[in-house]
This record gives structure tokens, sequence and C-alpha cells, in this order.
């Protein structure tokens, strides 16, 4: 039976994958499900905003509480704000779409590796949102030591207010994903890119995106650095996986199909 069945499998498997309608269902659950986690713990602000407050009170003890030195900076100029506005909201979804069509049709090892990190990564921040909800500057009570505002809702027409009530977790700051993702995107373009523009962007789009998290009031810096621990951890047990993923699925898989599927697919 699982010889006849197996040549079939391998078909519709190589078929389905050829097109990326696995991936298309994949990540659309992903999505949703990330949101939706996310909106669980919208309503514990007391527990939140205290612990952004210990958050304030550890950086300045650590001597780098610079948010509202870096927000003041950028206040100086109208372009400055709505380019780090601009970058906050475009830097992300846009070109998670666009990196990603791009790795999966021409890369596609590569593409696999960075979605199993952003799936892995998106997991480990969902466990800690929910652990561990914490408020971000916009929203906490200044003065504590220096004021922060919400560029996003003072001057941008782009805001979180024109986001589904159930889809928004205004206290997800800890850890920044927002950066982490785009660390992890930075990484692949880093990565696949031949020529030196290509490796410019990789490095220049998380810069980018670290000062905007920040100056836009979204993010603390210990946001962003619990954002790129999570993203490279989210990395290193994907590249495991790809190298040693195998003997998962031999374990999970009858042998004969799995010899069939991995000559289908050309391992």
């Amino acid at each position: 039976m699982a010889e006849r069945l197996a040549p079939a499998i391998g078909r519709t498997v190589r078929f389905i994958n050829k097109i990326g309608l696995v991936e298309l269902f994949l990540i659309a659950v992903a999505f949703v499900f990330y949101y939706m986690v996310r909106g669980v713990v919208a309503e514990r602000t007391v527990e939140a905003t205290s612990r952004a407050i210990r958050i304030v009170e550890l950086e300045q003890r650590l001597g780098f509480f610079w948010e509202a030195q870096m927000q003041a900076w950028v206040m100086s100029s109208n372009l400055l704000v709505h380019l780090f506005n601009n970058i906050y909201v475009y830097a992300h979804f846009p070109i998670i779409v666009g990196i990603g069509l791009w790795l999966f049709f021409f890369h596609r090892q590569r593409y696999v590796v960075l979605r199993n990190a952003f799936l892995i990564s998106g997991g480990i921040g969902l466990i800690i949102f929910n652990l561990l909800p914490t408020a971000p500057p916009r929203l906490l009570p200044w003065p504590l030591s220096d004021q922060v505002v919400d560029t996003m809702w003072a001057f941008s027409k782009v805001n979180y207010d024109m986001q589904p009530a159930a889809f928004v977790n205004r206290y997800a700051a800890m850890p920044s994903l927002h950066f982490g993702w785009n660390l992890l995107l930075g990484i692949g373009v880093f990565w696949t890119a031949r020529h030196f523009l290509g490796k410019a962007f990789g490095v220049i789009m998380p810069a980018a995106m670290l000062l905007a998290v920040v100056v836009t009031g979204n993010h603390f810096i210990l946001d962003v650095l619990a954002g790129t621990v999570v993203a490279l951890i989210g990395l290193g047990l994907a590249l495991l996986l790809q190298h040693r993923g195998h003997r998962l699925w031999r374990l999970l898989l009858p042998d004969r199909i799995f010899r069939h599927l991995a000559r289908s697919s050309g391992a």
C-alpha cells in the first residue's frame, strides 16, 4: 500500500510546493495566530506599565537610557520624523513580503531557513508577550525623567488606531520582533545578495529599523536587544533544523514513503 501511495504523494507534494500553496497557507495561519494570541494580554495595563518602568530604571542604572535624547534629535526635523515613521511602517510587512517572495522563487533553501527562523522566533515572542507583557515608552506616564511621545499618532496618517482592536496588543514591546524580524531579513539579504549594493542594503535596513523603533516611541533599547537575541535563537534553531531535520521526518514517516519523498525533493 505504501509503495502505491508514495509516488502519488511525491507528485502532489512537488506540485503544491512549486506553486507555493503550502507556504501561503502556513504563513497566513501563522500570521493570524500570532496577532490573535498577542491580543490576549491587551488589558493587563498595570502589570505592563510597571514592567516598563522597571526597564527605564534598569537602563538608567546601566547608563543607556537614551530614548528621549534620540527622539529629541529626530523631532528637530519634520523630515526625520516622517522618515522614521515610514521606515517603521513600510520596512516591516511590505519588506517581509517582498524579500520573502524573492527568496521563495529564487533562493528556496535560504527562504526555508528564514521562514523557520521567523516561525520559531515568533513562537518564542508569543510566550514572552503572554508571560511578561510590557508597555512601550509611548504609553508610559511621563515624566519619569524625560518625555517620549508617540510620533506615529502625532504625525502619521498610518497608526495603531487604524488596525482592528483584536489584532493589536499595545503591551507586546518586549522583545521587539519588529526589529528582530527586520534583522533576520537583513541577514537573509546579506547572506544571499551577490553585489555590494545588496549586501549594503542588508546592513543598512536593520540599522535604520533599530533607530525607527526607538525614536517613534515604540520600543526601549532593551526591547531591541531582547529582539536581537530571540531572532538569533530562531535563526540558530532554523539552521539546526535544516541540517538535522531529516532525522525527525525519518522518525515520523514510514521508511518507504520517506525514501521516495527524499528522492523526489532531490535530497
